[in-house]
């Protein structure tokens, strides 16, 4: 009894154990198989045994989308895919139609494992779109998935010399260096330059590495092959055929120098070294293209030299019959149209007169005076003899031979002064033009007549001038174009404590009206001179005493012409608007850039050129350049 009973109770216990058990298992399933779904999904439907786990990385889009870009090569070709499009899906709503194309497909490999991943350098990834923050993607602790991201630019304004697209928008410095490229000039020599400055600073240090004694070797032959290059070439064309191969291997030996490691303060300090010796060349080169300048401004070329001197000599060895007594009436007859013009240069005033009567009605009134010194005096009369310009008289003065009141005259052109100004906070540079100590002696050498018109021989005509002989000055003296971009407030450093105006504009030689009959009443010769004495006393510069003395002598005596009647810049103004160009009487070359020179400014020689005579046997044997 005891027996069947006990095994009863044994048989209860067992069954109560079963049925626990079942219990737990069945909670432990209900719990498992969701974990195991969701591991399932989080690793791209891997099988829970797969040994391959991808860890994500996590990103914000462009309107805080989260991003989750996995390592691709993981994944089958099929469920590589699937990612794909499901990222494509994404960012459907935000890229348009042209970008999800540029969206490149799961490469073709198969899945490899961490350590075939490493040594393939072939592997390829996604592209990144545009709008992702980059920066915010750690991906660093996948080295192949950083390195196969690949940046599209969809804004495409232009592409670079790198092939690379430029971003098209406002201060974008790719699109600015495309819309302004400039081909370079010597670039080869730039090259090799930039380079001599990199392998002398890596030298010192690489020459302190005892191991490194053939590389020393080899960057201190490439430095000194440069050098003596340099010194021998300036351009592309003057470097020897063999010059690409020196130049590779002196960028081989300098990759190599910083391969190592080298003490970065030394090459720093011999980088700062070369750069002041840079500085300090580039400072010299300053100040001897300043010299030269001024040299080649102030100097006659050398082709007008040639002409001045060919017709000198002709001049004496051919002599010809000199027609002035015949025109002896017309010098001094006051019905006619006198020009006055003080020049050296026989080009020059060849080109004024022939402007001015090519627009003449009636060339046969106008009459030319040149004054000119004893060294030009027999070219110019040769000139002057040979060319005829219509039915214009031409005379040539030799100004240092006259002799008025027992004093001998020094001939002198019109004086140019620099000055500089602020004007809407921005710096400018203008060159007045004023008469010199000869032009006031004008009433002196021209005592029959009552009116003339003075021309720098700077200038070209465009125009009939006779409207000005018909001109009411209203008592003035002067009849002249005002400059009134300069007051005479900004030039009181010149003029001295003097009782001036300072309101009032400066005005500008090289088309000036002068009444001779109301410069006489006044004796402003007198007067101009009293100036010259009180500024010379103060050791100034002969072009501050002709622009002190003359402003002041012309003070309330100046008519003011209408601004179309001469403009002036085109000697120093590389912006002068062509429609007044076009529409002006007189262009004034004032400035240092003179139209018959080299450093002329070749948009405005065009104007000056056209009046020249191309044709004179004198000027094709002194080769000069039309």
């Amino acid at each position: 009894m005891k027996g069947g009973g006990g095994g009863g109770v044994y048989s209860g216990k067992r069954r109560w154990r079963g049925l626990v058990i079942a219990v737990l298992g069945l909670v432990f399933l209900s719990m498992l198989v969701p974990l195991l779904f969701l591991l399932g999904l989080h690793n791209g439907f891997h099988s829970p045994g797969s040994e391959q786990q991808s860890s994500p990385s996590i990103g914000l889009g462009e309107y805080g989308t989260k991003i989750v870009i996995r390592d691709a090569s993981n994944l089958s070709e099929g469920d590589r895919s699937n990612h794909v499009d499901d990222l494509v899906k994404q960012f459907a709503p935000t890229l348009s139609k042209d970008i999800l194309k540029n969206i490149s497909h799961p490469a073709e490999n198969e899945t490899k494992s961490p350590s075939a991943m490493h040594d393939n350098e072939e592997e390829k990834g996604f592209s990144v779109p545009p709008h992702a923050d980059l920066q915010s993607l750690p991906i660093e602790n996948n080295p192949k998935a950083a390195a196969s991201v690949q940046i599209i630019d969809y804004a495409k304004g232009g592409v670079d010399q790198s092939g690379k697209s430029c971003e098209l928008k406002f201060g974008s410095y790719c699109l600015w260096r495309e819309q302004h490229r400039e081909d370079m000039k010597d670039s080869m020599v730039k090259r090799l330059k930039d380079h001599l400055f990199v392998a002398r600073a890596y030298y010192p240090s690489i020459a302190k590495l005892p191991s490194q004694d053939k590389l020393s070797r080899e960057m201190r032959q490439n430095i000194q092959e440069v050098e003596r290059v340099l010194s021998e070439s300036t351009t592309d064309a003057d470097l020897p055929p063999q010059i690409g191969k020196k130049l590779q291997r002196m960028q081989a030996a300098i990759a190599r120098a910083k391969s190592f490691h080298v003490d970065c303060n030394n090459v720093d300090k011999k980088l700062r070294q070369i750069y002041d010796l840079t500085e300090d060349e580039a400072n010299f080169h300053m100040r001897q293209s300043v010299f030269l300048y001024q040299l080649a401004v102030q100097t006659m070329p050398k082709s007008l030299h040639c002409l001045s001197m060919r017709l000198t000599v002709e001049y004496f060895r051919s002599p010809f019959d000199d027609t002035e007594a015949s025109l002896a009436d017309k010098y001094i007859d006051r019905a006619l149209q006198h020009y006055v013009i003080f020049s050296t240069n026989v080009l020059a005033s060849s080109v004024v007169i022939n402007s001015t009567v090519m627009h003449a009605k009636e060339s046969g009134k106008l009459v030319f005076h040149v004054l000119t010194d004893e060294e030009n005096y027999f070219a110019m009369k040769l000139w002057f003899f040979r060319n005829t310009y219509k039915e214009a008289t031409i005379e040539v003065l030799n100004m240092e031979r006259l002799d008025l009141n027992n004093s001998k005259l020094q001939f002198s052109l019109p004086v140019e002064f620099r000055v500089s100004h602020s004007v809407d906070a921005q710096s400018r540079t203008e060159y007045l033009s004023t008469f010199s100590h000869l032009h006031y002696r004008l009433p002196e050498i021209f005592q029959n007549l009552e009116k003339v018109v003075v021309l720098d021989d700077d200038v070209v005509v465009q125009q009939d001038l006779s409207a000005l002989w018909n001109l009411n000055m209203e008592g003035k003296v002067n009849a002249a174009v005002q400059f009134c971009s300069v007051k005479l407030s900004l030039l009181k450093s010149y003029l001295g404590e003097n009782s001036f105006n300072k309101n009032s504009c400066a005005w500008m030689s090289g088309l000036n009206v002068i009444d001779l009959v109301k410069w006489r009443e006044l004796d402003l010769t007198e007067t101009y001179q009293k100036f010259v004495k009180e500024v010379s006393t103060q050791e100034a510069q002969n072009e501050a005493v002709a622009l002190h003395a003359s402003l002041l002598t012309f003070q309330d005596l100046i008519y003011p012409l209408d601004g179309s009647w001469a403009l002036s810049g085109l000697g120093h103004d590389y912006n002068v608007d062509v429609y007044p160009i076009r529409n002006a009487a007189v262009l004034h070359y004032n400035g240092k850039m003179k139209p018959w020179l080299e450093l002329g400014i070749p948009k405005y020689k065009g104007y000056w050129k056209n009046f020249v005579n191309r044709e004179d046997q004198f000027l094709t044997d002194c080769n000069w350049n039309s």
